[in-house]
Order: structure tokens, then sequence, then C-alpha cells
């Protein structure tokens, strides 16, 4: 399921590039450009750290939600395919992440 999902979602969010910006959010977004899509993550980001604050489990999925899928969106708009971020926690699953750290710091 959870593959499933993303890859509907990808594809919805390509198809909204070429979309008219008063028909679609995501189109509308993409018009805006890169800085209102960041702005827009931010935003969901503090939304999401207040929902993990006051504990309310509905909330913090909610709000996971539109953050993921902000997320999602710069990441489409950058021509980047979601799933590649999916490999490099593959990458990582199973390495310390004081160890992972360390190996960014020497390169």
């Amino acid at each position: 399921m959870s593959d499933d999902i993303l890859l509907r979602l990808m594809a919805v969010l390509q198809s909204r590039k070429d979309a008219d910006p008063d028909s679609s959010y995501v189109a509308g977004l993409y018009a805006r450009g890169l800085d209102t899509i960041l702005k827009k993550i931010g935003e969901e980001s503090t939304e999401t750290i207040i929902a993990a604050k006051s504990g309310d489990k509905e909330q913090i999925i909610y709000e996971t939600a539109d953050l993921w899928f902000h997320c999602l969106v710069m990441l489409a708009q950058q021509n980047l395919d979601a799933r590649l971020v999916l490999e490099e926690l593959d990458r990582r699953f199973g390495v310390s992440g004081i160890d992972e750290k360390a190996a960014r710091e020497q390169t």
C-alpha cells in the first residue's frame, strides 16, 4: 500500500506541473515557485511540531501527512523522484546514525 500511494501521488504531482494554477492547489504552488513551496514545508513542519507537543495522535498523523505531501511537491518541482529518498533511507538502514554522520563529515 505505501508504495502504491507514493506512486499515485508522484503521478498526480507530475501531472499538475502542466495544469492551470487556478484549477489545482499543487499547480498553484508550482506557479508561485520554489520559495512558496519551501515556505509551505516550513509551515507544515511547525504545525507537525506543535501537534507532537500536544500529544494529539490524530493531529500528529494529519500534520505529518501534510508535511510529507509538501515535501513530495518540492521533490517533484525539483524533478526528483521520491523513490530516491526511499533508496537513501534503505541505504542507511542498519547503519548506526553515529557512523553515518561520521562518514558524511569525512567527505
